[in-house]
């Protein structure tokens, strides 16, 4: 059973007619005989859309309690007992009651399509995800019941129920919309004219970029043109903050206006501690951009800038959005943060957004943890303070002289300090050029390396141990931050691998680029040989440059099993990150073997598909030419008997019975031939430039006079094709249509120029073909419905659609407007210089 179609009725504010449109199509639908059902439709009152009601089935509602309150539900289990054709199923983003089976009636919906069920349903344009902070923004009002941009951009068809902001509002004051005491406060606040215009631009947009999306995905399957559009792909840098899921609907805006474009959530997180990134605030993030169809990933850097840029172009991206920074005024002087850095070193490749949110200069919730693992600037910082910050603390010092006490607290705060820029080793040198200088300037006697007082000896040997304490937790607990987050970052990429594990979803490519990209590698290849004496082969390869010939070339290099190995080139990594890398070495060769069990299944299916041709050939060959033969075997038999005097008239029926045999096995056997040249892949066309009003007419032979009506322009342009095949395929395409088409009604073959192309269109008012059934007509020994066995094999769409093929054409099936079927065959237009023909057999002549 196939899934169900969903169409959906778009509008920009309620009111607009979304129900309303909903119902009327159901009545027509329900005129043609079609089984249609009210799931759930709210009537909110209103007299018109309440009347369209009347004369559908209604499915009765099921009512659920909650807090002491009845509420009325659709009734999922109801609708699916039912098995409509389709089902009204009204505000796609309801949140259902507690005590549903699902949260949203989305997912209601979702299972009606899975079970075969075409759904109407109606949706305004301020429920969709991606936008709640540009409506909120608009109206004031947060729209808290909201439908994930992917379900709706999935819809098969969505219709934009369009009114002027104008309309609306005088609809909403005749009181057609809300009872008569909400109709002030209603015009008043979120059907003011600027809103509901704001709206309904948002709502034409939306629709707009879909229309769009839909015309490049037909003129790419049609090769209509050759336009070259760069995909636009938008990198949002998160820090785990609040202000993470505004930048993600920002860019997911971005990403719509563009066909195709893509979204990547990045989060990098310090390869030397935790951050103040919330868990849970990242969870959630990652579900919004799955939701609104991005990806989300992990990586682990130093440099959050590099890290980031780095990232972006390993994506190929084309945009970054960042938000504006939350640290307050006075950390700038510590650096111009990473927006700015971003945008500094981007180049003219990469456009950067600065995100404006409602964070801004608020601070961060916890202040980063410093790392074991600080970079070059971070360890000079702290031996800069370490060694020359106590000579200069001992010269201010000097100067004002608080008293010994303060002199070592004050000491004692720049060991702490250097521990905390450089970790250990800064912090004990620290501490003892501390020691040594206070000893000189601050114990008496002063200027000397001795010590009077035995209390000063005691206050200076506890000063060291302090400090090497401080320096030694702060050391200690570095390494344990940079431990966490290592292991943070390895679970959830090992979590990653599991889930791919499960779901069989990322081919060998993906995996070695996630290696690359994890690892921060130039390269990543996976390598095997059949035994140890026969050289490495690369069985996939993803980065910069030719993949290694050895695994001894490599950088890094991991075996799995005896003669496979995964082979890195870039950098040498440190042996910590073999354990993950292991992981993914293993993963690799799991892909590797599901890729080629795949290959033989498909040539398994491949032989079990030539075996079913076999067979039905044998088929065809035991009664759809035995019968033929036997009309001419009998005929013949007949004129050669001596026992009858047969009249002209009676003679001339049987050699007319004879010639019709002849010219069935005829076909026949030509189709046979042409369907096992198709099969070998031994047809060879022989492309020039023809007319197409010159062949199609030669077409015609094989239909009766009178059943096919000719729309071929002579102004078109010539096509590039064989002319033979063209004739065949064309032959094929007509006889069909005139078999199937209704008595008295001839088939139209009409024929235009679109771009670089040239359709050719075969129109006939039979019964049509379902959906599901367009592109199985087109298999080898397929006869649709009820069609006779003598019929034919089986074979004419087939040869038909394998010699338009062979011209590097296409040839589909679609419904005929009013019913019936209409096969388009597209052929190229012919260049202005006709290339040289390939050299082939005379298909003409073969053909003939």
């Amino acid at each position: 059973m196939g899934r169900g179609k969903l169409r959906i009725h778009l509008g920009a504010a309620p009111g607009v007619g979304k129900t309303y449109a909903m119902l009327s199509e159901a009545h027509r639908r329900v005129e043609r005989g079609t089984d249609c059902v009210v799931a759930f439709v709210e009537h909110h009152g209103r007299p018109r859309t309440e009347a369209l009601l009347h004369g559908l089935e209604q499915v009765p509602r099921r009512q659920l309690e909650h807090r002491g309150a009845v509420f009325p539900e659709m009734d999922l289990d109801a609708v699916l007992a039912r098995r409509p054709q389709v089902a009204l199923v009204d505000e796609l983003a309801h949140t259902n009651v507690p005590g549903s089976r699902n949260a949203k009636r989305w997912q209601d919906v979702e299972e009606l399509l899975a079970a075969g069920i075409d759904v109407l349903s109606t949706v305004n344009i301020q429920h969709l995800e991606s936008l709640g902070d540009v409506v909120e923004s608009i109206t004031g009002v947060r729209q808290r019941e909201t439908v994930p941009d992917e379900v709706v951009r999935r819809a098969d068809q969505i219709e934009l129920v369009d009114m002027a902001p104008e309309a609306l509002r005088r609809r909403m004051a005749h009181g057609n919309i809300y009872q008569p005491d909400k109709v002030d406060a209603a015009l008043s606040n979120y059907f003011r004219l600027g809103n509901l215009t704001a709206l309904r631009e948002l709502a034409l947009l939306w629709v707009a970029d879909r229309v769009d999306a839909h015309l490049q995905r037909y003129r790419s399957e049609h090769e209509v043109s050759a336009i070259w559009g760069s995909r636009e792909r938008i990198v949002v840098g998160l820090t785990g903050g609040p202000e993470g899921r505004t930048l993600i609907r920002r860019a997911a805006r971005l990403a719509e206006k563009g066909a195709g474009g893509e979204v990547l959530a990045v989060y990098i997180a310090r390869g030397g501690g935790l951050t103040a990134a919330s868990p849970k605030e990242l969870a959630e993030q990652r579900t919004l951009v799955e939701d609104l169809g991005g990806t989300f990933h992990h990586v682990v850097g130093d440099d959050i800038p590099a890290a980031l840029l780095a990232f972006a172009r390993g994506a190929n991206a084309t945009q970054i959005v960042l938000g504006s920074s939350r640290r307050k005024t006075w950390q700038y002087v510590f650096g111009p943060g990473v927006g700015a850095t971003v945008a500094r070193d981007s180049g003219p490749d990469l456009d950067v957004h600065i995100v404006t949110h409602e964070e801004i200069a608020k601070g961060r919730g916890l202040p980063v943890a410093r790392g074991a693992r600080l970079g070059r600037s971070r360890t000079a910082a702290g031996w800069a303070a370490g060694a020359a910050g106590p000579a200069v603390l001992a010269v201010l010092l000097s100067a004002v002289d608080p008293g010994l006490a303060n002199d070592m607290l004050l000491f004692l705060a720049l060991t702490v300090a250097a521990a905390l820029l450089g970790g250990l080793w800064p912090a004990l040198a620290s501490a003892v050029v501390g020691s040594l200088l206070l000893n000189y300037f601050h114990t008496p006697p002063l200027h000397t390396w001795t010590i009077s007082d035995p209390k000063n000896i005691v206050a200076l040997v506890v000063f060291v141990a302090v400090g090497a304490a401080v320096a030694s937790v702060v050391d200690l607990a570095a390494r344990r931050t940079h431990q966490a987050a290592r292991l943070r970052a390895e679970s959830e990429i090992l979590s990653y691998l599991a889930g791919n594990v499960l779901r069989g979803e990322t081919g060998l490519e993906d995996l070695l680029e996630r290696v690359r990209e994890t690892f921060g590698m130039e390269s990543a290849a996976l390598l095997e040989r059949a035994d140890d004496v026969e050289p490495w082969t690369c069985a996939g390869h993803a980065g910069r440059g030719r993949p290694v010939g050895r695994p001894e070339d490599a950088d890094v290099d991991v075996p799995v099993g005896d003669h496979m190995a995964l082979a890195l080139t870039g950098r040498v990594l440190p042996a910590e990150d073999r354990r993950v890398l292991a992981a993914f070495a293993a993963q690799a060769a799991v892909v590797l073997d599901r890729r080629r069990l795949r290959e033989e299944a498909d040539r398994a299916r491949a032989l079990a598909e030539g075996n079913r041709i076999r067979t039905a050939l044998l088929a065809a060959v035991s009664h759809d030419l035995r019968t033929p033969l036997a009309g001419i075997k009998a005929a013949v038999s007949s004129l050669r008997s001596e026992d009858v005097d047969w009249s002209p008239e009676d003679t001339a029926e049987l050699l007319a019975s004879i010639e019709e045999g002849a010219d069935r096995l005829d076909h026949l056997v030509g189709n046979l031939l042409d369907m096992s040249r198709l099969q070998t892949g031994t047809v060879t066309p022989l492309i020039r430039e023809i007319d197409v009003d010159e062949v199609v007419p030669m077409a015609l032979g094989g239909v009766p006079e009178g059943s096919v009506t000719l729309d071929v322009p002579e102004t078109l342009p010539m096509v590039a094709a064989d002319p033979g095949l063209l004739e065949r395929a064309m032959a094929n395409v007509i006889e069909n249509a005139v078999k199937y088409s209704p008595p008295g009604v001839p088939v139209l073959v009409a024929a235009s120029a679109l771009a670089d192309r040239v359709e050719v269109r075969v129109v006939d008012r039979g019964p049509g073909v379902p959906d599901e059934a367009k592109d199985r007509i087109f298999e080898p020994f397929q006869r649709h419905g009820d069609a006779p066995r003598g019929a034919g094999v089986g074979l004419g769409l087939a040869v038909a659609r394998g010699f338009a093929e062979a011209m590097g054409g296409t040839l589909d099936a679609e419904d005929t407007p009013g019913g019936g079927l209409t096969m388009t065959l597209t052929l190229r237009a012919a260049a202005a210089e006709c290339p040289e023909p390939v050299p082939a057999a005379e298909p003409e002549r073969q053909l003939s």
